[in-house]
């Protein structure tokens, strides 16, 4: 009975991680952005003749908008699985994701206990101009009160995002007083860095999440800032990145590579193949890279990973990656809807294909499934290569083709403290309300990184206090599962409020400590002469 549990405990996690993050990978397909193109013409043939007989002869009223959107969708999903139509309503979302910005108020917020509560104030935002504080409580929204009644994270985004220029007045609870705030709001950028801190003297950490029109300009500005602080090393972490923009993926590459090296190829059935290669203006060239993968790190990263791999500049540490190696040029129609549309596809420097199978009988939208139950997100010895796509990189490596970027050294996925009641926690975000219920009294007591890194602990009684509340957000106690993931809860507990009082910077700067692979990553940048820094000769 315990092994079953187990083996359902280990299922769960990586499920439940796996449909949360898989959205990602299509909303972050990488694509080439044209503009212009050929006009699209009007099919007035057969599919006109049937939507004139269903509106002479069916039985019923029909939605004839609701016909012709479905019947395009029906027909792009036959080709293959990151080819879309996206209608009118949902571009701006959409757009708004490689963009790297929108109009807002500049702040993070969260529901908490049915109460809108800022959890951070972008420094030189809107908000923070208007004097808006982190824990502040907005109950007022242009005269509209929130303070009561179902609330949501969409109508929130409704009344708070707005064009840059207009007015937005905001009625906020701070203590026992309140204060009317009238907020200006602008353009908010949506950082595609997540952290970019220093591991030690001389390692740094950088993790991507997405590649917008921004990310090379941010990865440039990030890179600098650790350089500044003495890194000569990083680990560059890829996991969960979907993709997004081609350019910003070479553009990324090239800051590792010497000038003149090939990052990618595309090449298409109506596109002659188009290379592109690395320039003078790397600004990481001298430094040891390890790149961090996984199964859902996807089509961008990948470019990134393969030209790192492939012309041996760096190490390739984690699980294989997700496998697409298709590109989509968007083209926006006359109504205001778009379709991205496959045009070629990538090969890394090697002449390597990684995209993964797909068509009649691939359950593609399971893969991430599929690996787990084969036990290859455990065991290097489970993935299964086709040796007929075996390449060698110029020191003499063999890589793989054929479906996603294989790491040079494989660290099994971490599910130490993994359980059912790990999981609820997660997705009842009781962390998150946690830290805000913890920062009301204590948010004043915080005000050094560096000692709360080292010096908080969660203590027992803190702990428990954690379990109960747990409880009133109707996470009830198994002991059992709390014991596995003990050590677990007490980091994030520790994270989260870390993440509150100091962004993302102070989350991971915690996080990591628990973190699997970026210990192993360290581990092999302290192992003397590693393989990177082999490498690193040889270059």
């Amino acid at each position: 009975m315990e092994n079953n549990t187990n083996k359902s405990t280990l299922y769960l996690v990586p499920l439940l991680l796996g449909v949360t993050l898989a959205l990602g990978v299509w909303l972050g397909t990488m694509f080439v952005p044209q503009g212009g193109g050929s006009p699209i013409t009007e099919n007035t043939g057969k599919f006109n003749t049937i939507l004139e007989m269903i509106e002479n002869k069916y039985v019923d009223s029909v939605d004839h908008e609701m016909l012709i959107e479905s019947s395009i969708e029906g027909m792009i999903t036959e080709l293959d699985p990151h080819s879309a139509y996206i209608p009118a309503k949902d571009l701006d979302r959409v757009n708004e994701q490689l963009d790297g910005h929108f109009g807002g108020v500049g702040i993070r917020f969260l529901i908490h206990h049915d109460t809108l509560v800022a959890t951070h104030v972008l420094p030189g935002s809107p908000s923070e101009r208007a004097g808006m504080l982190a824990g502040d409580r907005l109950i007022e929204v242009d005269g509209e009160d929130i303070s009561e009644g179902d609330l949501t994270n969409e109508k929130v985004m409704k009344l708070l995002k707005g064009e840059a220029g207009s007015k937005v007045k905001v009625k906020v609870k701070r203590g026992e007083g309140t204060e009317m705030l009238t907020i200006t709001r602008g353009t908010i950028p949506v950082s595609s860095i997540d952290a970019a801190i220093m591991l030690t003297d001389d390692v740094g950490f950088i993790k991507l999440n997405s590649f917008t029109y921004n990310s090379s300009e941010e990865f440039e500005e990030a890179a600098r800032k650790l350089k500044g602080k003495g890194m000569k090393k990083l680990i560059f972490d890829l996991r969960n990145n979907g993709g997004g923009l081609m350019f910003a993926a070479t553009d990324i590459a090239d800051h590792f590579l010497e000038s003149g090296k090939l990052i990618v190829y595309t090449e298409g059935r109506k596109r002659p193949r188009e290379d592109y290669y690395s320039t003078s203006r790397g600004i990481l060239e001298d430094t040891e890279v390890i790149i961090l993968i996984n199964s859902l790190s996807a089509s961008a990263s990948e470019i990134v990973a393969g030209a790192i791999q492939d012309n041996d500049r760096g190490l390739i540490m984690g699980r294989r990656s997700f496998g697409k190696g298709l590109v989509q040029d968007q083209e926006e129609l006359t109504d205001g809807s778009a379709l991205r549309l496959t045009i070629s596809r990538y090969y890394t420097p090697t002449g390597r294909s990684i995209q993964k199978p797909y068509g009649d009988g691939v359950d593609y939208e399971h893969d991430y499934i599929d690996r787990f139950e084969s036990g290859e997100l455990m065991n290097e010895d489970s993935i299964k290569v086709d040796e007929s796509l075996k390449y060698q990189t110029p020191a003499g490596r063999t890589v793989y083709g054929g479906g996603g970027i294989y790491p040079d050294l494989f660290i099994p996925n971490d599910t130490a403290g993994a359980s059912y009641y790990l999981t609820e926690l997660y997705y009842a975000q009781v962390f998150n309300h946690f830290a805000i219920t913890y920062l009301d009294k204590e948010r004043n007591n915080l005000t050094n990184f560096e000692k709360f890194r080292r010096n908080f602990k969660v203590n027992a009684n803190m702990f428990e206090s954690f379990i109960a509340y747990a409880v009133t957000l109707g996470v009830d106690e198994n002991p059992y599962d709390i014991v596995t993931s003990r050590s677990v809860i007490k980091n994030r507990i520790k994270s989260e409020i870390a993440r509150h009082v100091w962004a993302d910077d102070g989350y991971y700067s915690v996080y990591v400590e628990d973190d699997l692979d970026v210990q192993r990553a360290l581990d092999e940048f302290r192992s003397g002469k590693s393989l990177v820094s082999k490498l690193m000769d040889k270059k």
